[in-house]
């Protein structure tokens, strides 16, 4: 495991298996064959955009600044169209050890937008920008073992870790790992990417050009890219077929067969991308004791709401985080059936006699006011008295997640199971969304990051499965399959597995045919 080639054949796909594959709907394109054409205006229309948005990367929060961070920033590897970890600005690395030195080479002959040239300075000052003592970086928690990131060299960089971490490098394709020049400001958007920043105007638009000096020659084809702030999916979708947009990310799964009869557009399927969830923040009642999690568990009807809310577009999930494409899923854990009698049984026992109010939005996950009220009915079947309020979608991060005790939420799919569990459910960072500190549950997810005897460590993995199923504080209800739309004559359109609109970098993946 000491370069990209070896790493993939030791470790596969890791933590995002081939069995995500993407499945394509209505007229399919998956890799065009004809050569990328070079020209025109590209319009994206995408959700989950606010008017506090930032460029800094550690302050993106969801899909819209994803979408533009990457349009003008590079990480130094990324996750491709196989589930495999490749190169960006990072050409190579190697671990030493025990996994505990990582060493990259970084790319020569790339320059910044203001012609600046990428060297190894601007690797360390970026990744260190998410680790001062006084960071809000989501990242940070995937940095917690870094003892010193020095560049070794005008393109190396050595990162040394105080704990093993046989993944460490898949880590860094974190949309949030992204480079600029040392000592600049990421607001002001200045990275290596394909396209440089005209506007930023956030929670309405932004508009960005051609970068000439783009390092990747097989990326980069459109003149500009408008990527519009699109939070309401039925705006997004009348944008689509009127033509206002050529590409938008999440279609609702209901109208799925309406896009479908239509020969100018296409749709894109990624199966098992997404967990929706329902967070319950464990410092509150009733997520402050067992029964009560189990009552909200065996109360919520899952089939019902993949049948209803998604259309058949999802698998029932078990209130387990890890993806079943991931190889440290753990498939012999019970599926927890809908159970109204074991909820009334539970929740009598929590001691809690509500009301409890669940607050969703669609910003939480498309579908999950529906989803909400289907949970409101199964609830009620077991004497839960469950109140749901429809909040704001703009509000809705801001104002609702991590600060209500029972809220809407979604995760896509992590490079790593890591990645996920760290970022979601350790006690320190700071996307914690069901307040979820328990010591035990740290010292396995550590345990795991470095243990280089593969038994064990799935051991490990189950044991922390096991957990979250039956003492965690979120329901987990599903996993849905990710839908992003686009027009027929946009070419080049890849899916990578649990990651959308191509992990992220459409904009510089495809071209529109005249």
């Amino acid at each position: 495991m000491l370069d990209r080639r070896s790493f993939i054949k030791s470790a596969g796909a890791l933590s995002i298996a081939a069995a995500t594959h993407s499945l394509w709907l209505g007229n399919a394109f998956a890799a065009d064959a004809e050569k990328p054409k070079k020209g025109g205006h590209l319009v994206v229309g995408v959700d989950n955009a606010s008017s506090t948005d930032r460029l800094d990367p550690a302050f993106w929060f969801e899909t819209y600044m994803y979408f533009v961070g990457s349009q003008m920033f590079n990480n130094l590897v990324e996750i491709d169209e196989s589930a495999g970890l490749a190169p960006s600005l990072a050409e190579s690395w190697s671990s030493a050890d025990g996994s505990k030195t990582w060493v990259l080479k970084i790319r020569q002959g790339v320059q910044f937008h203001d012609g600046r040239s990428l060297g190894a300075k601007d690797v360390v000052y970026s990744l260190n920008h998410h680790r001062g003592e006084k960071s809000t970086s989501p990242v940070k928690g995937y940095l917690d073992t870094v003892s010193s990131i020095e560049a070794t060299g005008d393109h190396e960089v050595t990162i040394k870790l105080t704990a093993p971490d046989v993944e460490f490098v898949w880590l860094l394709s974190a949309v949030h790992f992204a480079i600029t020049a040392e000592n600049e400001n990421f607001d002001k958007g200045i990275g290596t990417g394909a396209f440089i920043l005209e506007k930023f105007q956030p929670g309405v638009t932004t508009l960005t050009k051609r970068n000439p000096n783009y390092w990747n020659s097989e990326r980069g084809h459109v003149d500009s890219v408008e990527t519009l702030a699109m939070n309401d999916s039925t705006a997004r979708v009348a944008a689509l077929v009127s033509g206002s947009a050529q590409l938008i990310n999440r279609v609702n799964p209901r109208i799925v067969s309406r896009i479908e009869r239509m020969p100018n557009l296409k749709l894109v399927r990624a199966k098992d991308s997404m967990i929706y969830t329902f967070p319950g923040l464990s410092n509150l009642a009733p997520f402050d004791n067992v029964d009560g999690r189990l009552a909200l568990k065996y109360a919520i009807d899952r089939q019902q709401i993949i049948d209803t809310v998604l259309g058949g577009y999802g698998t029932v999930a078990n209130d387990n985080p890890i993806f079943p494409s991931n190889r440290y899923f753990a498939k012999d854990i019970p599926q927890r059936p809908y159970d109204p009698e074991k909820a009334r049984f539970h929740w009598n026992k929590s001691g809690f006699s509500g009301p409890l109010t669940l607050n969703v939005a669609d910003a939480g996950f498309p579908g999950a006011v529906d989803a909400g009220q289907l949970y409101q009915q199964s609830a009620a079947k077991a004497g839960i008295n469950l109140n749901v309020v429809r909040v704001p979608d703009d509000a809705f991060w801001n104002d609702i997640w991590q600060k209500k005790a029972f809220v809407s939420s979604n995760w896509a799919n992590r490079p790593t199971a890591d990645a996920l569990l760290s970022l979601v459910f350790t006690s320190q960072s700071s996307w914690n969304e069901s307040a979820w500190h328990v010591p035990a549950f740290d010292a396995m997810v550590k345990a795991a990051r470095g243990e280089a005897d593969e038994t064990r460590r799935k051991q490990i993995y189950h044991d922390i499965q096991v957990m979250l199923v039956d003492q965690g504080s979120e329901i987990i209800p599903l996993y849905a399959d990710a839908l992003d739309g686009c027009s027929a004559k946009i070419k080049g359109f890849t899916s990578v597995p649990g990651m959308p609109l191509s992990g992220n970098r459409a904009a510089e993946k495809v071209w529109i045919e005249s």
